[in-house]
């Protein structure tokens, strides 16, 4: 029988299925939080304005460390931020198209949008962790959701903006409908880890939604990915539309996210965009070159 939710203490007291249901967790977190930090530097000094650039620079530096405080719980079962990020598979990444998608070139509405939906959903799952069974991710979380406040705040504030001038206000409705199908991935479920007897290289696993029910099943989330999907789209759809913006997303009587609503690549399957290759390239290219064997650490390991 499964240990009762109360019951975690440390990686010593779970079992096979409940260190899988932890893995499968902290890796969605931790990687959305990874990969959208990564993106976030790309709009370094091209912000339009000195307070946008620095608001996302920091972003880009909060976003990361939250990372590291996820990453920082995998290290109960064993990993290391080298088989973590910089010589993990790159197919074994769990995180959403959303977060890996380049940003288009001069286009300042794609940011401020794409941090507007995934802030959202980051407050929502946070919520769902405060209570967590398992301590050490309870323990981040205040910490993480004082961060994260902020960063919607800003992204709200320009939203609004933008929204005020017809020509904006049409580019904002385009970038939301081309970003709106990869946020849904945000809440579709993970595939299990790659095995280790696995070569790299090996189709993605499939989905094994089992897993996802562990998770709440276990108590180390205290909300289903359906939940906090319901939940997620009752905030924004109305938000959206309040700035006269249609959300391509059907739905009379509540909205229902459908297999045609979802891009073919959702990320937490271990499918990815073309774009998520050159990233992945591009942010281990210095480890590569540099023939180390361990990445360079210039802090303490978060408490």
């Amino acid at each position: 029988m499964a240990a009762a939710p109360d019951e975690f203490s440390g990686p010593d007291d779970l079992e096979e299925r409940e260190r899988t249901a932890l893995e499968t967790l902290c890796k969605r977190l931790a990687d959305d939080e990874f990969v959208l930090a990564e993106r976030y530097t790309e709009w370094q000094v091209r912000a339009p304005t000195l307070e946008s650039d620095l608001a996302l620079a920091n972003n880009a530096q909060d976003e990361l460390g939250h990372a590291r405080l996820w990453y920082d719980v995998l290290g109960d079962l064993g990993f290391g931020e080298r088989e973590l990020v910089y010589e993990r598979d790159p197919d074994d990444f769990r995180h959403s198209t959303l977060v890996e998608r380049p940003f288009e070139d001069g286009n300042w509405a794609d940011p401020v949008l794409r941090s507007y939906l995934y802030d959202v959903a980051e407050e929502l799952r946070l919520e769902a962790l405060a209570d967590s069974s398992y301590p050490k991710i309870a323990d981040r979380v205040e910490k993480i959701r004082s961060e994260e406040s902020y960063h919607r705040e800003h992204a709200q504030n320009w939203l609004e903006r933008l929204a005020d001038d017809e020509e904006s206000r049409e580019r904002l409705q385009a970038t939301l409908d081309e970003l709106f199908p990869h946020a849904l991935t945000l809440f579709e479920p993970c595939a299990p880890p790659r095995d280790a007897n696995e070569a790299s290289g090996d189709k993605p696993r499939a989905v094994d939604p089992g897993i996802e029910a562990d998770i709440v099943d276990l108590g180390l989330r205290t909300a289903t990915l359906e939940e906090l999907g319901e939940e997620w789209l009752s905030i924004v759809v109305p938000y959206l539309e309040s700035l006269d913006l249609a959300v391509p997303i059907d739905g009379d009587d509540g909205f229902e996210v459908t297999a045609a609503a979802l891009p073919d690549e959702r990320g937490r399957d271990g499918t990815h965009t073309d774009a998520w290759a050159e990233l992945y390239d591009e942010f281990t290219r210095t480890y590569r070159e540099l023939g180390r064997d361990e990445p360079t650490t210039i802090m303490d390991a978060p408490e």
